[in-house]
């Protein structure tokens, strides 16, 4: 364990000096999607890297999720943007492409290659180069109200789609305005995620080495299980309207009772707990049900990662690689955590730097909520990351509501899906 701590103190050195000599001091921005509590968090971070870096500054810059993908191609792009982003790891080849992004030094991308989940790196990468620093990674699990599920006589959580429906079923109460089961709808990750997190626990995929195959047997009974929820009654999409803040009818209605399951990321646990306070008690979580062509509880993954702006003034650049070196590292939180994994586990959210992971391991074991994530993370697959994926999320999104509210059968939307996936990844792949 000395030999191993010795070893990077040494890598961490390494990286301070490969990323200051020369450096004279440099004024950093940092743009972000975290709301206040969580800012002020970073902020203290900084405070302390500032303290022994005199002359670095560093200024946090928050806007809402929905606003942040645009705001870092506009201003974020130019060189007066911000110096450091985080980002949506669906994002990266896009950004890779219009050269608004930079490569990781080699001290960084040895250190993150070491130290992380190899699949997590390869989420931060593109074309074998590092692009960015991952910290969080999300998968997904079933979230119930055990309240409701002891009133209409429900012993466990569903394992398989047939007990799903079934449960959906007898926690489905019009007379109470209450549903089964809550979809999304109004926002492209929320409608996207939970729907692919069902089609991976049903053994499919929606894409294979960079095409669509949502013409597939699990692909067509997955649209098919959403016609059936909504046919039947189990699932209202007026009760499903949600943004990336998880505001709106989708979570009202999960905290109020009105909704008895739901799918959703670990990351929003600190939504529930701020919503229902000591009701909170009331909701469980489970692995996603498997569906009649899988053999295992599957979720997606996906992770976030922070990167540095291309455009910026090469001594930024410099300078923002040795603060998020510094960030990411186990000397920079308490207890051999990073300053990220403090910050994301304040939040609910899974760190994915595996010195990170086991500093937290207790927690992560022990927290009921938790134990939905931590049961299936090894079995999750990572949502594919491809040139032009916020495009494909979009269409998915638009195909998956249109099914919601009835416009389409299960057949059409499977078609449409993948006609119209098989044109966006074509035309961004050229």
């Amino acid at each position: 364990m000395k030999a191993c701590k010795g070893w990077h103190l040494a890598t961490i050195g390494a990286l301070m000096m490969a990323t200051s000599v020369g450096t004279q001091a440099a004024e950093i921005s940092f743009l972000t999607h975290w709301g206040p509590d969580t800012v002020a968090l970073l902020d203290a971070a900084i405070d302390k890297y500032e303290a022994a870096n005199a002359g670095d500054t560093i200024t946090v810059r928050a806007v809402p999720f929905g606003d942040l993908l645009t705001t870092l191609r506009t201003s974020g792009g130019g060189a007066g943007g911000a110096t450091i982003a985080g980002i949506y790891d669906a994002w990266l080849p896009d950004l890779v492409r219009d050269s608004l992004v930079s490569a990781a030094p080699e001290a960084v991308a040895s250190d993150t290659t070491t130290n992380w989940p190899t699949g997590v790196v390869s989420a931060a990468s593109v074309g074998g180069s590092l692009y960015g620093i991952p910290n969080e990674i999300d998968v997904y699990a079933l979230n119930y109200n055990k309240r409701l599920f002891e009133e209409a006589g429900i012993a466990e959580a569903p394992k398989t789609w047939d007990e799903f429906l079934a449960a959906a079923e007898k926690l489905t109460d019009a007379s109470k305005g209450q549903q089964g089961f809550g979809l999304i709808n109004s926002w492209a990750a929320g409608v996207l995620h939970p729907f692919a997190s069902l089609l991976v626990s049903n053994g499919g995929d929606l894409i294979v080495d960079g095409k669509p195959v949502l013409d597939s047997q699990a692909a067509k009974e997955t649209f098919e299980l959403y016609e059936k929820l909504i046919t039947s009654g189990f699932s209202d999409p007026a009760m499903a309207t949600a943004d990336a803040n998880t505001t709106g009818p989708f979570l009202d209605n999960f905290v109020s009772g009105k909704t008895g399951m739901i799918i959703m990321a670990n990351w929003w646990e600190s939504a529930l707990k701020a919503g229902m306070g000591d009701a909170f008690t009331d909701i469980a979580t489970a692995p996603i049900p498997v569906g009649p062509s899988g053999d295992t509880a599957r979720s997606i993954s996906y992770s976030w990662m922070t990167v540095v702006n291309a455009q910026a003034a090469p001594e930024e650049q410099e300078a923002a690689w040795k603060f998020l070196s510094w960030l990411n590292g186990p000397d920079s939180g308490e207890n051999g955590a990073s300053a990220m994994g403090d910050i994301l586990m304040s939040m609910g959210i899974l760190p994915s730097r595996t010195s990170d992971v086991a500093a937290f391991g207790d927690r992560l074991s022990s927290d009921p909520f938790l134990l939905g994530y931590t049961q299936t993370l090894s079995d999750a697959k990572p949502f594919p990351v491809v040139l032009g994926g916020q495009e494909f999320s979009e269409s998915l999104q638009q195909t998956l509501e249109a099914l919601q509210f009835g416009q389409v059968t299960a057949a059409d939307a499977q078609a449409n899906a993948q006609a119209d996936a098989t044109e966006i990844l074509e035309r961004n792949a050229k």
